[in-house]
């Protein structure tokens, strides 16, 4: 790896993927018991794995080329996928404070 670029964001990607994997499977497990609606259980159930895709692709796709300079416009996965993260928390914690408040 020659290019300090390209090495520091596929190390980035390869850490949020394993991060966030291990924190889409312990979600998983609560979205069950979350006082929501079915249809804000499948947003928690969806966006929390579907980020542990968005957010490390971005950081792979944006560097494909060695001798990138700077990350191209696929970087953009990665705000992407952190919004789906933050919503898919969000939802998910909102439930599960309703379902201990009820």
């Amino acid at each position: 790896m020659e290019n300090p670029l390209r090495e520091a964001l596929w190390r980035a990607g390869h850490g949020h993927a394993g991060v966030v994997l291990v924190l889409a499977l312990v979600a998983l497990r609560y979205v069950d018991e979350a006082n929501l609606s079915d249809g804000w259980k499948r947003v928690a159930r969806e966006a929390i794995p579907f980020s542990a895709i968005l957010l490390p692709l971005g950081f792979f796709l944006s560097v494909l080329d060695p001798g990138a300079t700077e990350p191209n416009a696929l970087i953009y996965l990665v705000y992407a996928g952190a919004v789906l993260l933050a919503v898919g928390l969000l939802v998910l914690g909102i439930g599960l404070i309703r379902t201990r408040a009820g």
